[in-house]
């Protein structure tokens, strides 16, 4: 009978210890599984710890809450006789600015921030303007472009 008492305590004891290492160390309000064909994934909302991983094709952040937003691909507008489109959304490296029909009409863009604050700015000469946005960090962006210097049309720009 001494052994069985021996042997159940270390179970207890054992099964309490791998409960501690395996434990996750947030505290969230919510979460579940989602499990699909290509996996699953548990998840938490609420967390105040995060990590993000990084690799060739993308990036994840865990354990933030992540916003949910639907948008097109490809931005299009048209004022006037000047028509324009804006092409990768969301971006990674360059961002294109493309004006069909283009003359020398005086325009030139302006690149925001969610904050308001200009990032750059510069003139449209071409057809295809290619604006550099790898150097930015992963956020919403404002792209307004100017003609003599009066504001004619925004998009709203994702940097991944």
């Amino acid at each position: 009978m001494d052994y069985f008492y021996k042997k159940l305590s270390f179970m207890l004891l054992f099964s309490g210890a791998v409960t501690v290492l395996l434990g996750q160390q947030a505290i969230g309000t919510s979460g579940g599984n989602a499990n699909g064909a290509g996996g699953s994934v548990s998840y938490t909302l609420g967390e105040v710890v995060y990590t993000t991983n990084i690799a060739t094709l993308g990036s994840a952040a865990q354990g933030v809450q992540q916003a949910y937003e639907i948008f097109a691909t490809d931005i299009k507008g048209g004022i006037g006789d000047i028509s324009l489109s804006v092409f990768p959304n969301p971006t990674q490296e360059n961002l294109v600015l493309e004006i069909k029909e283009f003359s020398s009409q005086n325009l030139d863009y302006q690149l925001f921030d969610a904050q308001g604050r200009l990032v750059e700015k510069g003139e449209i000469s071409t057809t295809h303007t290619h604006i550099r946005t790898q150097d930015l960090p992963s956020a919403a962006y404002f792209l307004s472009v100017f003609q003599d210097n009066q504001p004619i049309i925004s998009f709203k720009i994702i940097k991944n």
